[in-house]
Formats: structure tokens, C-alpha cells, sequence
């Protein structure tokens, strides 16, 4: 994932897109969000988990 693309994915995005920001499968993804271990902040609503993108581009070294 191209920083560009980072740019476009707004104030959170979904586990999937993040995971594939850190070359991870989904399923690795899922496993760490589910044990704490995920390597930015997610949240979880509901059934689903979304990660604040200001957390993964500094998780990916991408902050200004």
C-alpha cells in the first residue's frame, strides 16, 4: 500500500485494508487484533474492528 492510497482511507479504515498496509494476511490481522497484539490501535464496534489511520501511519513510520 502506497502512502497515496493511505491518504485516501479517511479517519479509519476496516482490519483488511490495514493488515494489507502492513503486509500481513487478514487472517495474522484478526489473530493480533483479537490478542492485543495488532501493531497500531484498533477498536472494536460491535462485530467488526476498525483502525484509526493516524495510528497506522505512525505504526508505519509515515507521520509528518
Amino acid at each position: 500500500m502506497t502512502p497515496e492510497e493511505l491518504d485516501e482511507l479517511g479517519v479509519a479504515t476496516d482490519i483488511v485494508t490495514a493488515a494489507r498496509a502492513f503486509g500481513i494476511s487478514k487472517t495474522l490481522a484478526y489473530e493480533a487484533a483479537k490478542n492485543g497484539t495488532f501493531p497500531c490501535r484498533v477498536i472494536r464496534i460491535g462485530g467488526r474492528y476498525s483502525v484509526p489511520t493516524a495510528g497506522l501511519r505512525e505504526a508505519l513510520g509515515l507521520t509528518a
